[in-house]
């Protein structure tokens, strides 16, 4: 199932997927209108849309002009769609003039509320709270939450975590949420199943979840850092701050949480300069870049790229990949990628790059890292280019001198098409080969292992203590997918995986 839903969700990015499902809901809720099932009017529901979304997108654009950047014209689609669902749906003339102001101060906290280039807030809870201070009469009234709209919102939400590796997160934070209203609930008087259902029907704690909290730009690196600020956000969430007469409300929660994952994450913004690129292989690149300033990174985590282009296709202007050079080297950050006779509209640009062209990276994250302990024995599971992670991490413990108990198996799909064969030769690493045929040439420290394909008899069989190993495995996700619970089946307990399918 998940196999199924990585192929259908990534046929998209991430941006394209969360816009739609928002349009999803939209329509739903209009066509729900008609029954009476949602109590605002189609007309009301279609003007305050158009409102909020076209004033967001348009004050992007300009404000995008004004600061010289190019603008992500999907990122403020999407910001206009989750106002459209934060704020009620009246023809009135001041909650027109309300929505559209949050949808200015969403689109302006972007620019104005960040720290050396990196905005800190998630812009549709910034906007949204910006504009219940300065209209607290028209302030955010969270129609989504609808008992009929729920079942879709929960599909959508899952969909939309699924994708971004946060599931984890967001069940967290409807759990923890969930059990605090529901305790607040039943102390003023309901029954306990009354209050469990209201607190689900009665509050946005599903689209509040997926739609809101799990934004990549405004997390924490680190699942750990992520979970304690899920936490954090979902008992502000259930007991929302009250100062006097000042109400904080959901946007404020988030935003409290937005503010943790800023302290303890990237906290500029990253401008790469490209240096130039490098064939690994025939159908594989390495591109390297000078950051302006340094960056900080574990061996093995992964940095988003942003190469604004026109005429861009389906995949967007974004693209997540694992850095595949070292932390110790802090001038030079690269990236290796494979390259289809048909790339994407932004791999073609990535290849037309001419050096010191200037790329700007959003974010730095992962948990796919190392264990602290040295002495934790590892099985490395590569396929394709996900080997870049490991070149990361074994440049690393080469540039250090650290010494670790490391079997790495390798499948590629052709015995001349294996990136990195020549610079993965460090001491001490065991380098297993999976491939159709042998190649003709290969390092004193690889081994050919058979035409495979990876399984987890096959490594059993190769690597005989692999129970006692932590495992790593990295690769397209059908490959991860398969394997990791085949591992774990085979009594490999510690399973860490890596994988993107176009973020």
């Amino acid at each position: 199932m998940t196999r199924w839903l990585d192929r259908v969700t990534g046929k998209v990015t991430m941006y394209r997927l969360v816009l739609l499902c928002l349009l999803a809901l939209a329509v739903e809720a209009i066509l729900l209108s008609l029954t009476g099932a949602v109590a605002y009017s189609p007309l009301a529901i279609i003007v305050s849309g158009v409102v909020v979304v076209a004033v967001t997108w348009l004050s992007n654009r300009l404000l995008a002009l004004l600061f010289r950047v190019q603008p992500h014209s999907e990122s403020a689609l999407i910001t206009g769609m989750i106002l459209f669902f934060i704020f009620l749906p009246l023809l009135d003339g001041m909650q027109l003039l309300g929505i559209a102001l949050a949808g200015v101060l969403a689109s302006a906290s972007k620019y104005l509320l960040a720290i050396r280039g990196r905005h800190i807030f998630n812009p549709a809870a910034a906007g949204a709270f910006i504009e219940s201070v300065i209209l607290p009469a028209n302030g955010p009234g969270w129609w989504i939450a609808n008992p009929w709209l729920l079942p879709l919102v929960i599909l959508a939400a899952l969909l939309i975590l699924f994708r971004t590796r946060h599931l984890t997160l967001g069940v967290i934070f409807v759990v923890v949420s969930a059990i605090a209203l529901t305790l607040s609930l039943t102390a003023n008087g309901l029954t306990f199943t009354t209050a469990l259902t209201t607190a689900f029907v009665s509050f946005p704690i599903v689209y509040f979840g997926g739609f809101m909290l799990s934004e990549p730009l405004s997390l924490p690196p680190r699942r750990w850092q992520q979970i304690a600020v899920a936490v954090i956000v979902a008992i502000l969430f259930a007991f929302p701050l009250h100062i006097g007469v000042f109400y904080g409300g959901y946007p404020l929660a988030l935003m409290i949480g937005n503010l943790l994952a800023f302290l303890v994450g990237q906290r500029r913004s990253i401008r790469l300069e490209y240096l130039g690129r490098s064939q690994l292989s025939p159908t594989s690149w390495e591109f390297s870049f000078k950051p302006r300033r340094p960056v900080s990174f574990d061996a093995g985590q992964f940095m988003e790229l942003t190469v604004p282009h026109r005429a861009a296709d389906i995949r967007g202007l974004r693209r997540t990949f694992s850095i595949a050079s070292a932390p110790s080297n802090p001038d030079v950050v690269s990236f290796g990628l494979r390259t289809a006779e048909r790339s994407s509209s932004f791999k073609s640009t990535l290849l037309a790059l001419k050096p010191g062209h200037t790329v700007m990276a959003t974010a730095i994250g992962g948990d796919f890292v190392l264990p602290r302990d040295p002495a934790t024995p590892l099985l490395f599971v590569a396929g394709g280019i996900g080997i870049t992670p490991f070149v990361s991490q074994l440049s690393q413990l080469a540039s250090t001198g650290e010494k670790r108990d490391i079997v790495l198996v390798y499948s590629s799909t052709s015995a001349t098409d294996i990136a990195y064969l020549e610079r993965l030769d460090f001491d001490g690493t065991r380098i297993l080969l999976v491939a159709p045929e042998r190649p003709t040439d290969l390092p004193d420290n690889w081994h050919y292992l058979g035409a495979g394909p990876v399984t987890a008899d096959l490594l059993l069989a190769a690597v005989p203590d692999a129970r006692s190993r932590h495992a790593y495995v990295s690769g397209p996700p059908a490959l991860v997918h398969d394997l990791k619970p085949a591992l774990r089946r085979a009594g490999i307990r510690r399973v860490k995986t890596d994988y993107f399918s176009g973020y």
